[in-house]
């Protein structure tokens, strides 16, 4: 498994939270920043990572803001992408079972960084289970290509 992950200047702690749990997991991931604390625009990080996860260059991203929200809506326009914003284990679990989700969301202003440790490592070791699920995210995917 390949990751990509992004943050923008209000998820730089969690981040390095995820990359921890990662590397103690043997996860293959590549930083796409930010790199500062200043304000910037979360669009210019979550968007090129949709994108890598979109086009195959990785499996899944995860993507920290101060809420999550920006990060999840933005990833979201890229087609391809099922980027669940998360801040609890169910739906860490359920979101990967369920929807198969390629992309994660949280918010650092949200959650705290051992909470947010959790939720990494549910949501990168629960597979997608298909059967029933198989038609409701086989419609997205219909829609996405009309």
């Amino acid at each position: 498994m390949k990751v990509a992950i992004a943050s923008d200047h209000g998820g730089i702690n969690i981040r390095e939270e995820i990359k921890d749990v990662m590397k103690e997991m043997g996860i293959e991931f590549e930083d796409f920043g930010c790199e500062c604390e200043t304000s910037v625009d979360y669009p210019d990080y979550a968007l090129p990572v949709a994108e890598k996860v979109a086009n195959g260059e990785f499996d899944k991203g995860i993507l920290i803001c101060g809420t999550g929200i920006g990060m999840s809506i933005a990833a979201n326009k890229v087609k391809g992408i099922r980027c669940a914003l998360v801040h609890d284990l169910f739906s860490a679990k359920a979101t990967r079972e369920h929807n198969d989700s390629n992309m994660l969301a949280m918010g650092e202003r949200v959650i705290g960084p051992g909470l947010a440790r959790e939720i990494a490592k549910v949501w990168l070791t629960t597979d997608y289970e298909g059967g029933r699920h198989e038609n409701r995210v086989g419609k997205i995917k219909d829609y996405e290509n009309k």
